[in-house]
Formats: C-alpha cells, structure tokens, sequence
C-alpha cells in the first residue's frame, strides 16, 4: 500500500465533499442520489478517480449513471475550480466501488466455513 502526502489526502477529501454537493445540485433524480465512497488522485493531480457507492443499481442503470457522469464532467469540473478558486482540477473518472461487495463475499465466506468447521467439531 503506498502511503499518500496529507496534502495529498487533504485535496481527495476536499474533491468529496465538494463533489458531492455539485451532484446533489444537479436535476437528475438518479444522479442526485449518488453517494461518493472514495477519490483517489493520480498523476500529480492531474487525474482523479471517483468511486460511487453501487447501491441498488442493475448494470443497465451503471451504464446510465456512468454516461451521464461523462456529460456533466465539465460542469463538475467547473463547479469545482469555482469553489475552491484552484488554478485548474483534475480530470474526474467516475468507477463504482465494489470493495464493499468484495468485503460481503469474503464475510460470506469465512461465515460458512465457521459453520462447517462447528458442525465438523461436533461430529467427532
């Protein structure tokens, strides 16, 4: 894991919080809805990564709420320089979080083998 300057944290923890009130000013009840999860910056902050919490959405809403995030990237980007009076922002790539998901089948798993290695104990 590499370890990231608080500058550098400091700046993905601003772009989240700044980020998640230009979505919310949006008139897109879909996209208003979308919960940030995490930014990580890139390339000296020349790129940003931006996870989305999965929620409820199927693959078909994914595919919505990813192209529509493409079309409205400017306007984000914009937002953001305004509020903050940067000199320039990052380039935003929004990505759905699936860590969350991972965590669940791993929890799932380690749950089952639990159970089989009780039931086992009880056999012998």
């Amino acid at each position: 894991m590499n370890k990231k300057s608080i500058k550098l944290q400091r700046t993905e923890s601003i772009l989240r919080e700044i980020l998640s009130e230009a979505i919310a000013t949006l008139s897109d009840m879909v996209l208003k809805g979308l919960v940030i999860t995490e930014v990580d910056c890139k390339r000296g902050k020349y790129d940003a990564d931006v996870y989305l919490d999965q929620g409820f959405f199927d693959d078909e809403e994914k595919q919505y709420v990813l192209k529509h995030l493409k079309k409205v990237r400017g306007y984000l980007e914009n937002y953001t320089l305004q509020n903050e009076g940067w000199y320039r922002c990052p380039k935003f790539h929004f990505k759905f979080d699936e860590k969350l998901q991972k965590k669940q089948k791993i929890d799932t798993l380690f749950s089952k083998i639990e159970k089989e290695l009780k039931t086992g104990k009880n056999n012998d």
